[in-house]
């Protein structure tokens, strides 16, 4: 599928899903159980298809620091945002998880190879499972707790990792499958695979939330440009401080500039954290993300 068609479907299973939503033709758990098909189904199956290719060398570990360091960084720039414009305790939270966490599973595994060819989805997903669902997974939990009380023990935090379908996947992939599985193999895998991008982008239609809480307008503004511009330039100059190029290059930079992550975003509004906020960073970033993605495949052809 070419970008332009991926984009096309994109916003036409949006405005689907949002019609669902709005008119009720759907119940109001649909959104849910296409989550789970798409968690328990499709993801393992993209994941079992392209990760039996990753090796495991220099480059790979350099691209799987990347969204550890775009972490670093936007949390260092969101703390210092926050002193300067006296945000308050729950947006900062949100902020620290949704700048720099995107949906790279979800939304990434389904763009990455419209955008940068089939065979970036191995790299994206070692960005995705090493870098952004860890980092949501311990660090993530972590600002949970420290801003919305309760923190997680690190029983918890193991068991989260380890019973997460595509974590189990990503582990069977690398651990029993050939690099070059038989079509007996595959072909049921890409079938699977190939359901991410209608299924996600009609799920993320049904859940948009496409209001800003007028208290939090400046929140809302530094948050979706710091997600969808600064960032991906960082891993941008990241990717050539580390001589990273190619395929590997493009994975990192969309996968950096994913619209905020809707798993935490459903995390935060379960904490109690500024959940208007977390809700239209979600959606406003993914309606935006359609205009800013295609910009980045402008900047990433005019380097090759």
């Amino acid at each position: 599928m070419s970008a332009l068609s991926a984009f096309a479907l994109v916003l036409a299973m949006l405005a689907f899903g949002r019609v669902l939503a709005w008119r009720r033709v759907v119940p109001a758990d649909a959104p849910a159980a296409l989550n789970l098909v798409v968690l328990y189904v499709c993801l393992p199956a993209a994941v079992l298809l392209h990760a039996p290719r990753l090796m495991l060398d220099r480059e790979l570990l350099d691209l799987i620091a990347i969204p550890w360091l775009i972490f670093g960084a936007s949390a260092g720039l969101t703390m210092l945002f926050s002193r300067a414009l006296r945000f308050d305790r729950a947006a900062t939270a949100v902020l620290l998880l949704l700048v720099a966490l995107g949906n790279t599973s979800f939304l990434g595994f389904a763009l990455v190879p419209a955008l940068a060819g089939a065979d970036a989805l191995r790299y994206a997903v070692a960005y995705d499972q090493f870098g952004s669902f860890l980092i949501l997974s311990t660090v993530g939990l972590i600002v949970l707790g420290v801003y919305g009380g309760g923190r997680p023990g690190w029983r918890s935090i193991t068991r989260r990792i380890a019973t997460f379908p595509p974590f189990i996947a990503l582990v069977v992939a690398l651990v029993m499958m050939p690099k070059v599985s038989p079509q007996i193999v595959t072909q049921p895998l890409k079938l699977l695979a190939d359901c991410l991008l209608p299924l996600v982008a009609l799920a993320s239609g049904m859940q948009l939330r496409l209001r800003v809480p007028r208290h939090h307008l400046g929140v809302f503004a530094y948050g979706l440009v710091a997600k969808l511009l600064l960032m991906p330039l960082l891993a941008l100059g990241l990717c050539a401080l580390l001589g990273l190029d190619g395929e590997m290059r493009a994975a990192a930079v969309y996968e950096t500039a994913m619209p905020p992550m809707i798993t935490a975003g459903a995390l935060l509004s379960l904490a109690g954290l500024a959940p208007e906020l977390a809700a239209a960073l979600v959606g406003f970033g993914i309606v935006l993300s359609m205009a800013t993605l295609p910009l980045w495949r402008f900047v990433l052809a005019h380097l090759a």
